[in-house]
């Protein structure tokens, strides 16, 4: 998303040095300089007179700036224009006016001279904030790109639950709608989201924990390109260095990663400690992974309790999801929430671990089969948390997801046109081979029933000649003219029909051509015979 920034600057000079650096910002649309207080004031009350969302999202205030003081500029700005974010850029950058600054309402402040880096961050950071602002007053767009991605921790109840794989699958499925996703592993001690996508990565988050501002350039740094196109962000190897990732580090890394990514998939382990539960607290949505057995059910229920102690997240602000999820369990998705108090998310996951099992085992959960319960069920969660993008011309509950693979993902989307798809082509492959077989059945059929004809008019040509022997008629003509009665018009031309006495028997033998597919479009060259004998009655010859 352009993050739109109105420069309010009296100097000329300094002017075009902070609109030069503005329109070096990745996704920036720096307007043109206001020069002084009253053009500001005017100028943003001409914008929110049209629309609230014809607002910048950030507005930097020069420290020279006049005619009114920057404090007091400051100050009117953030009391009338609420959801703006306003920047100072001064060349006193001590504590005493960093304080009086952010007191007067700003969201951040640049130090004289101008650095690139530092500039990035603080536009940044406000217009996150600014987008945050807007998204609860229900003025901003219902999805975000930039600044104000979502955020979506997943918690399990306790070890075991699967709380992994609903992050990776949730993160999976975000990405394969087209979402920029960004995947952190916050289970400092026993982060297993390496092992899930089969990742050998040096870096970590550690790597960010004693660095005071985290600039896009060391983010980048520290974050591992997924061939899926996910960003990770993954826990350290060594399990007892997770104690160096404080509250702050995880308030700076999911902050920053929430400037630059759409969607920022969060797991947070079984394990509670001052950074994911930072990380819950700065979440738009918070999942509880819960599995339908006592144990668990009473695991998430001191869970929920302790983060409203601790005023990290209240219940009716935490999404259940009950995993494993089998009908003929006691525990139902309704219990579970009247339990834990908390909302129970609509798509439960399945139990069906040998459709996991070699995902699992490889590593490569991304690999996990498309047309599975488990994955169409976990992508279907992402369409309802509304993680993807519908598809064209989907509603604003996220549709159909591409299940977006309805492997997955849609949600129900994608992924079940991608395994329509497949079943098209796997049927237009099969098309010719079904084909030949029914175009042979019936072929069969012609010839068994060709069989069957010549059978019954030679038996009634033979019978037919008998009876004329008694009545003293002309054997060979009635015996001819009973068998071609009994046979079907289109099987007639061409029909070899013998009556000739043998003893005291009269014997028929009819010849008959079997049709190519139906009569008339042609005949085998060989013909079917049928043969039959009736004893002569009476004085017969």
């Amino acid at each position: 998303m352009t993050t739109r920034i109105l420069p309010a600057v009296g100097d000329p000079d300094a002017a075009r040095a902070i609109t030069t650096l503005l329109s070096q910002l990745p996704d920036a649309e720096p307007a043109a300089p206001v020069i002084d207080s009253t053009s500001l004031l005017d100028t943003l009350a001409r914008l929110a007179g049209e629309s609230l969302d014809e607002l910048p999202e950030v507005v930097l205030v020069h420290e020279r700036i006049g005619p009114v003081p920057a404090l007091e500029l400051i100050r009117e700005v953030a009391l009338r224009f609420p959801a703006v974010g306003v920047v100072l850029v001064t060349g006193d950058t001590g504590p005493a006016l960093f304080t009086a600054a952010m007191d007067s309402g700003a969201r951040g402040l640049v130090g004289l001279p101008l650095g690139y880096e530092e500039l990035a961050a603080r536009v940044q950071g406000a217009a996150s904030w600014s987008t945050g602002v807007r998204r609860h007053l229900g003025t901003g767009p219902d999805v975000f790109a930039g600044p104000g991605g979502t955020v979506v921790t997943v918690t399990g109840a306790k070890g075991g639950t699967g709380a992994t794989v609903v992050a990776v699958q949730l993160a999976l499925a975000a990405k394969a709608s087209g979402r920029t996703v960004a995947l952190v592993d916050l289970d400092l001690q026993s982060g297993d989201v390496a092992s899930y996508l089969d990742v050998q990565f040096r870096r970590s988050i550690v790597d960010l924990a004693g660095i005071a501002d985290i600039s896009p350039r060391v983010l980048q740094d520290a974050v591992f390109s997924h061939p899926t196109g996910i960003s990770l962000v993954l826990a350290p190897a060594e399990g007892e260095r997770g104690e160096e990732v404080t509250d702050r580090v995880a308030r700076q890394v999911v902050s920053a990663l929430r400037n630059r990514y759409e969607v920022v998939v969060v797991d947070c382990g079984t394990q509670m400690n001052s950074a994911n539960a930072a990380a819950v607290e700065m979440a738009d949505q918070a999942l509880l992974v819960v599995t339908p057995d006592v144990v668990a059910v009473r695991a998430a229920k001191r869970m929920v309790r302790m983060w409203d102690r601790l005023q990290i997240r209240k219940a009716e602000e935490t999404t259940t999801v009950v995993n494993r999820h089998n009908r003929n369990t006691e525990i139902q998705p309704p219990l579970v929430e009247r339990i834990t108090g908390t909302k129970v998310a609509r798509a439960a996951i399945p139990a069906n671990f040998k459709e996991l099992q070699a995902a699992t085992d490889a590593g490569r959960m991304q690999d996990l089969d498309s047309r599975g319960a488990v994955r169409q069920a976990l992508w279907s969660l992402a369409g309802e948390l509304g993680l993807v993008k519908p598809a064209a011309g989907a509603g604003a509950k996220g549709g159909k997801l591409l299940r977006s693979d309805r492997g997955a993902i849609g949600f129900r989307g994608r992924g079940k046109d991608r395994d329509r798809g497949a079943v098209t082509v796997e049927l237009a492959g099969m098309a010719p081979l079904i084909i030949f077989v029914m175009v042979a059945m019936w072929q069969a059929v012609l010839f068994g029933y060709t069989f069957s004809l010549a059978g019954n008019a030679a038996d009634e040509g033979a019978r037919a000649a008998t009876a004329a022997a008694t009545r003293g008629e002309s054997e060979q003509a009635a015996c001819e003219a009973a068998a071609e009665k009994h046979l079907p018009s289109s099987w007639q031309d061409g029909a070899g029909i013998e009556c000739n006495p043998e003893g005291n028997l009269w014997k028929a033998r009819v010849e008959l051509s079997t049709p190519i597919l139906f009569p008339g479009a042609g005949n085998f060259p060989w013909d079917v015979d049928g043969n039959a004998g009736a004893a002569v009655e009476g004085d017969g010859p």
